[in-house]
């Protein structure tokens, strides 16, 4: 079996972390080999090797991000976890940026006052208090990595992770990280960090050496590593281990001097059971409220959200006449047309709205996936975020365009059954969008979508060739084009159905019915790709 034990009530063992036998495959290639090492309590470790050693993939074993595929992890629970690149928002002041992650990360029933109290003592332990009102992207490289260590010192773990943590700093302030981390294992936290600088690796208290494909070389203290490899300077060890022997001779020679190595489990019980997090209806509610102040405070966000509405309603006014629904040669098409175009809209926003939402900050939510994120929280409060703006613009094109005489002057009633089938169609090519923008890898893969996604909505909605006209593939694929349901729900509400002339005639199907029909076959598409978008995004973190 293969595990990662979580035992919280450390006081019978001198042992913070055993790592025993751990071995870990990536497919058909073994990553780790056997590893075998302690951490004593309070202990700064290095974790050391060569690009591609498996120092990453160890320490997140070692987090319990990913499980080993054979040996067993012993560790004291409590954990917090630091990626190499400062994953938190850019946009918001730093204070405010750890109220949100108090909220997520503290235990359930924390008061106001005690999240405050516990924000401003990590600002001040992290010596970031006079910068808690500066915005988070404003801060320098060392402040943003204390501030990414400031995340997760909010819960007090008494094991932190860190992979990289002085990567692309300078000597100085790569040594005023180190001092943060000096002081929190003189606290008794327990620190382990990837490195590959030779001076970081003298400050800390152990270090453990990889050779490559994931042997372990050594283990033990600086001065021990100097004598066990006869160097003057740690930065010889690298070139040892690339140049003389292969990775199983050093592990193997490693190995020959070395005990045979069993858990360190504590003598009884397992622990005191961890405090309850916040449920996801209170991670609803805190990511719902950290969204929309992000997206305020982005310009980038707030010219897509304001810009593309504005260009789009533009483009319609300059396209479309005045009085374009009003009665026409048998040959007009322009009523059909109008309709098409305003469903179309509605789509395309709610489709770029949703592109960039998630693959645009994949990182953070992996991280706060670690700490107990929610997914059917995180997802829905980015639909809670977005339907209103969509609300918004889907009144504003359709007030633009009567007020300019584009659409014709009817009863409140039928405005109001046009702005319903807009929202439901932008609520449900929103999902559509979240769902890709969960599954792409990057933003450049989410831009590239946007094309694809919206050109099949063109050709099978109905407008260009009528659904009858169709050949029978083409027929299957529209029933699942949100943009023939609202293109139809749209002609139905005016009517259209009354529009005479033997071009019309062939949309005479597509615009006789209840617009009810189009409006549930939209929110049942919203649902089932929300749901979707949840399944990936598990299966992702």
């Amino acid at each position: 079996m293969t595990h990662t034990i979580d035992l919280r009530s450390a006081a019978s063992t001198q042992v913070a972390i055993d790592v025993v036998g751990v071995s870990r495959h990536a497919g058909d290639r073994q990553v780790l080999h056997d590893i075998s090492f302690s951490v004593a309590p309070g202990e700064v470790v290095a974790l050391v090797g060569a690009s591609g050693a498996g120092k990453t993939t160890l320490l997140e074993t070692m987090a319990g991000l990913r499980p080993p595929s054979a040996g067993t992890v012993v560790h004291d629970g409590g954990v917090g976890y630091v990626p190499q690149d400062d994953i938190i928002h850019r946009d918001l002041p730093l204070r405010r940026t750890l109220r949100y992650a108090a909220g997520l990360r503290l235990p359930a029933g924390t008061t106001a006052a005690d999240a405050e109290r516990i924000v401003d003592e990590t600002l001040r332990d992290l010596d970031l208090a006079d910068r808690a009102d500066v915005r988070v992207g404003d801060l320098s490289g060392g402040q943003r990595k204390r501030a990414s260590i400031a995340v997760e010192l909010l819960t007090r773990p008494r094991l932190f992770f860190l992979d990289e943590a002085t990567s692309g700093l300078d000597p100085s302030t790569s040594a005023e990280v180190l001092g943060v981390l000096r002081r929190l294992a003189n606290r008794g936290v327990t620190v382990v960090v990837t490195t590959h600088d030779p001076a970081d690796i003298e400050a800390c208290d152990r270090v453990v050496f990889l050779a490559r494909d994931g042997h372990l070389a050594f283990a033990g203290t600086p001065a021990e590593a100097r004598a066990y490899f006869e160097v003057d300077h740690l930065s010889r060890v690298y070139r040892l281990l690339n140049e003389e022997a292969s990775p199983r001779v050093w592990a193997a020679r490693f190995a020959a001097g070395r005990a045979p190595r069993h858990p360190a489990m504590p003598a009884t019980v397992p622990g005191t059971v961890a405090p309850r997090g916040v449920g996801p209806v209170r991670q609803w509610a805190l990511l719902s409220r950290r969204g929309a102040d992000v997206m305020v405070r982005n310009r980038l966000t707030l010219a897509v959200l304001v810009g593309s509405p504005a260009l789009v309603t533009a483009m319609m006014a300059v396209l479309f006449r005045r009085g374009a629904f009003e009665a026409q040669g048998p040959e007009a098409l322009g009523p059909a047309q109008i309709v098409f175009w305003i469903a179309f809209a509605g789509f395309f926003f709610g489709l770029t709205y949703g592109l960039l939402q998630i693959v645009g900050e994949m990182a953070v939510f992996r991280r706060e996936r670690f700490a107990g994120l929610s997914v059917s929280a995180y997802v829905l409060s980015k639909m809670t975020v977005l339907t209103p703006v969509l609300a918004l613009v889907a009144a504003a094109l359709l007030g633009v365009l009567r007020v300019l005489d584009r659409l014709p002057a009817l009863g409140w009633e039928t405005y109001a059954a046009l702005f319903l089938t807009l929202l439901v169609e932008s609520i449900a090519a929103l999902a559509l969008g979240l769902l890709a923008s969960a599954a792409v890898a990057d933003t450049s893969q989410a831009t590239l979508a946007l094309p694809m996604l919206c050109f099949p909505q063109v050709l099978f909605a109905g407008a260009i060739v009528p659904i009858a006209e169709m050949a029978a593939p083409g027929r299957l694929i529209s029933l699942g084009m949100a943009n023939r349901w609202a293109f139809e729900a749209l002609g139905r509400v005016f009517p259209l159905e009354s529009e005479t002339g033997p071009t019309m005639a062939a949309y005479h199907d597509a615009f006789t019915g209840p617009a009810v029909t189009g409006w549930l076959v939209l929110a049942t598409s919203a649902a089932v790709l929300t749901v979707a978008t949840m399944s990936v995004l598990r299966r992702k973190s």
